[in-house]
C-alpha cells in the first residue's frame, strides 16, 4: 500500500460532491468511448461480431475509470488508487478467491435447481470445427472477456462514485441507488423481462454488501466474473441475454421462464431470486468477512483503525459492523 499524500483541500469538499464531479465524469467517459468506439467500427467498415464489441467497450471504459479514480484520489482524496478498493493489500488473493468460488458455487446452485426440478438438463457439449483448440481458444477468450467485463461493471457500480455517495447518504441510500441504476442500464440486453431487471437490482445488492464488508472490490469482482464465466462457458447457459458460440455443457432449458429466465439467463427466473437473497444473506453475516487492516486504514484513517482494532478479535468485530 502507497503512503497517503497530504492533500489539504480535500477535506474541504463534501462527499456529495465528489460523488457528483466522479459520476459526471465516468458518464462522460462512457459517452466519449461509446463515440470512439463507434467511430473507428464505420471508418473499419463496420462493426466487428458481439463479443469484440463488448471486449472493446468493458476495455476502454476500465482503462477510462483507471484513469478517472486515479486523478480523483490524488486530486481530491490524497490518497493512493487503491483507496478504491483495487489495493494489493496482505488478503487480497483471499478475497479474490474466496469471491471466485462463491460466484461459481451461486451459479451452479441455480443450475441445480433448474436440474432437480426438471427445468433443464445438461450434456456435454459437442466440438465445433477446430475441436479441442476451438474450446481452448474459446476458454482462454471467455476468461478474459468476462474478468475484464465484471472488473470494469464493479468499477463503475461499486467504486469511486458509489463509495462517495455511501459517505454522503449512508450506506443503504447507496446501495439502493446504484443496484436500481445497475438493473436499469441491463434494459438494453435482448430478451430482459421484468423480474431479470428485479434480480439484476437485487444482485447489485449482493455485491454492494461484498464491498462493503471488506471495503474492497477483489470480493465483488471475483463473484461477478465467476457467476458469468460458469454460467456462460461451462454450463452453456445466457448470460444476460448472450449465448457463447462454444461451451463445455449444452443446456436445455425447458421450465417456465419465470422460474429459469428462459432466452436471458438464470438472472431472469426465481431461482437467481432464492440464490441471490441467500447469498447477500451470508455475506451480511459471515464472520469470515471482513475488512483488511491496510484497506480499514487507508479508508478509515489509522486513528480509527487504531482505536478500534487492538486485537485480532477486536478487528474482526470492527469489519463485521461496517456492512
Amino acid at each position: 500500500m502507497s503512503e497517503e499524500a497530504p492533500n489539504p483541500t480535500g477535506p474541504n469538499l463534501r462527499p456529495i460532491w465528489r460523488f457528483a464531479i466522479s459520476f459526471c465524469l465516468l458518464l462522460f467517459a462512457y459517452l466519449t468511448v461509446n463515440l470512439m468506439l463507434g467511430t473507428v467500427f464505420h471508418f473499419a467498415g463496420g462493426a466487428p461480431n458481439l463479443f469484440a464489441i463488448l471486449f472493446a467497450e468493458n476495455l476502454s471504459m476500465l482503462a477510462a475509470m483507471l484513469a478517472i479514480y486515479k486523478m480523483l484520489c490524488t486530486v481530491i482524496d490524497g490518497k493512493p488508487l487503491a483507496f478504491v478498493g483495487l489495493g494489493f493489500h496482505k488478503r487480497w488473493k483471499n478475497e479474490l478467491g474466496f469471491g471466485l468460488a462463491l460466484g461459481a458455487l451461486m451459479i451452479l446452485a441455480v443450475a441445480a435447481l433448474e436440474r432437480i426440478c426438471g427445468a433443464a438438463s445438461f450434456s456435454v457439449a459437442s466440438l465445433a470445427d477446430g475441436g479441442a483448440q476451438h474450446v481452448a481458444v474459446w476458454a482462454a477468450y471467455s476468461l478474459i472477456i468476462f474478468s475484464v467485463a465484471g472488473t470494469s461493471e464493479e468499477l463503475s457500480f461499486r467504486g469511486y462514485p458509489f463509495q462517495r455517495l455511501a459517505d454522503s447518504i449512508g450506506a443503504v441510500g447507496a446501495t439502493a441507488a446504484f443496484a436500481i441504476l445497475f438493473g436499469l442500464v441491463h434494459l438494453g440486453n435482448s430478451s430482459h423481462t421484468w423480474i431479470s431487471t428485479c434480480n439484476t437490482m437485487l444482485v447489485g445488492v449482493t455485491l454492494a454488501v461484498a464491498y462493503l464488508r471488506t471495503r474492497s472490490l477483489w470480493l465483488p469482482v471475483g463473484i461477478h466474473v465467476a457467476w458469468n464465466l460458469v454460467q456462460g462457458f461451462v454450463l452453456g447457459l445466457p448470460v444476460s441475454g448472450i449465448v457463447l458460440p462454444q461451451s463445455l455443457l449444452h443446456s436445455q432449458v425447458r421450465g417456465p421462464d419465470w422460474l429459469t429466465g428462459g432466452k436471458y439467463g438464470p438472472e431472469g427466473g426465481l431461482f437467481a431470486t432464492l440464490i441471490f437473497v441467500a447469498a447477500t444473506v451470508y455475506l451480511s453475516l459471515s464472520k469470515r468477512i471482513y475488512v483488511s487492516r491496510e484497506m480499514r486504514d487507508l479508508v478509515f484513517g489509522p486513528v480509527v483503525a487504531e482505536s478500534q482494532s487492538p486485537t485480532p478479535a477486536a478487528q474482526d468485530a470492527v469489519g463485521e459492523n461496517l456492512s
